[in-house]
């Protein structure tokens, strides 16, 4: 079985990565940079960044 018979609903990007792949690279370069932002700021750029894999990875309908 290949990867679009695994997953037909995944959206490809034009270099053929699927879009998650993109959010994911743009959610790690986010908590990669968390050591230069206050303290207080931490637990915003984590749940910022949960919300955006939930998104990315939550089948599509329609």
């Amino acid at each position: 079985m290949n990867e679009s018979q695994e997953h037909p609903h995944k959206e490809t990007s034009g270099d053929g990565r699927g879009v998650e792949s993109s959010v994911v690279a743009e959610v790690l370069a986010s908590i990669e940079s968390i050591d230069t932002r206050p303290v207080a700021e931490h637990v915003t750029v984590f749940e910022h960044a949960h919300e955006r894999l939930r998104r990315a990875l939550e089948p599509r309908h329609g």
